[in-house]
């Protein structure tokens, strides 16, 4: 059976928060340079997630179609094991190939 919450400590973890808020508003309203140099950094990383945001939207199906290709091929289709104008795993010298024993 389960115990129920602790009021005490559900009220400690409250407070506690209610302190940490209360504190990082007075600094946010605060003419300090650390705070500046926070609000140029937090408006940069919300800049760029709204920037991926609408770039995903944007290209987000011709990336999904570039990574999924169809036709033959590899895993994920499309995709060749070698280039047609390379020889791949042939050797221009003749080696015989490795064998494993057991």
């Amino acid at each position: 059976m389960e115990e129920p919450w602790d009021l005490e400590f559900l009220a400690r973890v409250v407070d506690s928060v209610v302190s940490f808020l209360s504190e990082f508003v007075d600094d946010w309203l605060a003419s300090d340079m650390r705070v500046a140099v926070f609000k140029i950094l937090f408006s940069w990383l919300i800049l760029s997630l709204v920037a991926i945001h609408f770039a995903w939207k944007v290209y987000g199906n011709t990336v999904n179609d570039m990574y999924y290709r169809q036709g033959t091929g590899g895993q994920n289709g499309g995709t060749p094991d070698t280039a047609p104008h390379l020889s791949g795993w042939d050797s221009s010298a003749g080696d015989v190939l490795k064998t494993h024993h057991e």
